[in-house]
């Protein structure tokens, strides 16, 4: 029932139900299922999935709740660590592949919120300027489910802990095990399958951002500055 909504062609609604905050939390999570959702649906009807390979990704899709459930049952976790990430002045996350976009995400919500400086940046390009902001007053978010890129980004997490960064990782059961050791806070995720993993890894990075806000005192569903509607561009 928005004006957009009203204004646009064709609009697929997300069924988020009212966002109260200004900072979108489910709508951000809605948003990334009805994009992967349409993008199977066009998938399937240009011929570049079948109807088992769409049954598949659509099976994936549905265990998504159950996940976020259980990355939901960390808050605790979160809470208990947020005081440290409370007390910085800048902190960076590092996302390698589909989890860059989550750590901008997480960089967003904290900025928001917290109104600590935060970045999001590709774990890959740390070396080519960011790693020059490290040191042990910087926290460093990284956002690293298991697989076939965890090892780089292990690497990457070696060399903030070289230069004495504080490193908080978010990973699964066996990111934690190989890499856990040394870092500041751990915060672990079910493991899910890469397709819905953007879905579950939100939720962690918003809750930081949240409970960070909370243990400094801030409004956290009216942050300064910002408006639910924008309407100038």
């Amino acid at each position: 029932t928005s004006s957009m909504a009203r204004e646009v062609d064709l609009l697929l609604p997300t069924h988020a139900g009212p966002e109260i905050g200004v900072a979108s939390t489910k709508a951000f999570t809605c948003q990334l299922a009805v994009m992967a959702a349409l993008a199977v649906n066009l998938a399937r009807a240009r011929g570049r999935l079948d109807a088992a390979q769409e049954a598949e990704i659509v099976r994936h899709l549905i265990e998504a709740p159950a996940a976020i459930n259980a990355a939901l049952a960390h808050d605790a976790d979160i809470e208990a660590m947020a005081h440290t990430i409370a007390q910085a002045r800048d902190v960076l996350y590092l996302g390698r592949g589909p989890d860059y976009a989550l750590a901008l995400e997480g960089a967003l919500k904290l900025k928001e919120i917290s109104y600590i400086h935060a970045e999001g940046y590709a774990a890959g390009e740390m070396k080519h300027g960011p790693i020059a902001l490290i040191d042990e007053a910087v926290p460093i978010i990284v956002i690293a489910p298991s697989g076939p890129l965890f090892e780089k980004t292990v690497s990457n997490m070696q060399e903030v802990r070289a230069r004495g960064g504080k490193v908080v990782l978010i990973s699964d059961a066996d990111g934690l095990a190989e890499a856990g050791e040394g870092c500041i806070a751990t915060i672990e995720m079910p493991h899910v399958h890469p397709l819905i993993a953007p879905l579950v890894y939100a939720v962690p990075v918003q809750l930081l951002a949240y409970h960070v806000a909370v243990a400094k005192g801030t409004d956290v569903d009216q942050p300064r500055n910002l408006a639910k509607s924008v309407t100038v561009e």
